[in-house]
């Protein structure tokens, strides 16, 4: 009914509507990545949420609305946003250099230094044989002669009066304790090994029975790791008769004859005139020469002013005397 007391209620009623106005409540729900709740006016205010319900979709953000129409608050045109730029610092430990994180091209290019033509592995470049740590064959420290050409003294003397991938063949060859490399044609194998023949590579008659190796044919793949009878004749080709090459094929200097060591040792008429390819085969002949003696005639070479002819001449003391070509 109407009276004074209406009128109190009335401004009461509205000076609730005007508080209220002032009191945002925004509940954001994350549930499904949306906002199902957010009441606001367009002046600024300061509103926090209620109290969240026990799912833990909820939370609980306090939000700030700034309004739109102050001048302060409006977004720069053609405002560039600058990201700071953040630096790595290296790490502790430093990553290796393998195929995985370090792609190197250039192997790519590069031929295999181990070649297979159907008839056994062949050594395209030493000095990258050498290096490999799954082929090669370490030296035979145990044994003190290999432990001795294992020096790497010994590989320069010898890259002094041979070729380098001869030499580096060689001192391989004498500082190991089974692996070889045939100084003729390249083939990696061992000592006592048996090689498949020229009948098996064509496809001929297969026997049964294990070919029987001649004594010296081991004896010459240990002396200077010329892998057949065929591969030494082509080294000793250009200075020795067939007589001298019989006699030296699978012996040591004190085994030949005056005669045959005089011949292997440069008294040959057989030696070719020059040309194409005579260094090689000149290197070949040096080999065959060297390796009939125990230290390689490298005592010679080191101590040129000595007599080791001997003072009486004899067999003996002639077998130390190498012509170094």
């Amino acid at each position: 009914m109407p009276g004074p007391s209406n009128g109190r209620k009335k401004r009461k009623s509205g000076g609730k509507t005007q508080r209220k106005k002032f009191t945002v409540n925004v509940t954001h729900q994350i549930s499904h990545n949306t906002i199902t709740n957010a009441s606001f006016e367009n002046a600024q205010y300061t509103a926090s949420a209620s109290s969240p319900p026990p799912s833990s979709s909820y939370v609980d953000v306090t939000t700030r609305i700034y309004d739109a129409t102050d001048e302060h608050n409006q977004p720069q045109q053609n405002h560039q946003v600058e990201y700071p730029i953040q630096h790595f610092d290296q790490p502790e430990y430093p990553i290796p250099n393998t195929p995985s994180n370090k792609f190197n091209s250039h192997l790519l290019l590069q031929e295999p230094y181990i070649h297979d033509p159907g008839n056994g592995p062949r050594v395209r470049n030493t000095r990258a044989f050498l290096k490999s740590r799954y082929f090669s064959q370490p030296p035979a420290l145990d044994d003190p002669l290999c432990a001795e050409f294992a020096q790497e003294e010994v590989l320069q003397m010898l890259k002094t009066v041979l070729p380098e991938e001869l030499a580096l063949i060689l001192w391989y060859n004498k500082s190991r304790a089974s692996s070889r490399i045939c100084p003729a044609c390249q083939r990696l194998y061992h000592v006592g090994e048996v090689l498949p023949d020229h009948a098996t590579l064509t496809g001929g008659a297969k026997s049964e029975m294990k070919p029987l190796q001649p004594p010296e044919l081991e004896r010459e793949q240990g002396l200077s790791g010329f892998c057949s009878s065929m591969c030494f004749i082509l080294a000793s080709f250009n200075q020795c008769d067939p007589r001298t090459t019989k006699a030296a094929w699978g012996h040591s200097a004190d085994e030949i004859d005056d005669e045959s060591w005089t011949i292997l040792n440069g008294g040959s008429p057989l030696i070719l005139k020059e040309g194409p390819g005579q260094n090689v085969a000149k290197a070949l002949v040096m080999i065959v020469r060297m390796t009939r003696l125990d230290d390689l005639g490298l005592a010679q070479l080191c101590f040129p002013d000595v007599n080791w002819e001997g003072s009486n001449g004899s067999k003996e003391d002639l077998r130390e005397e190498v012509r170094i070509l």
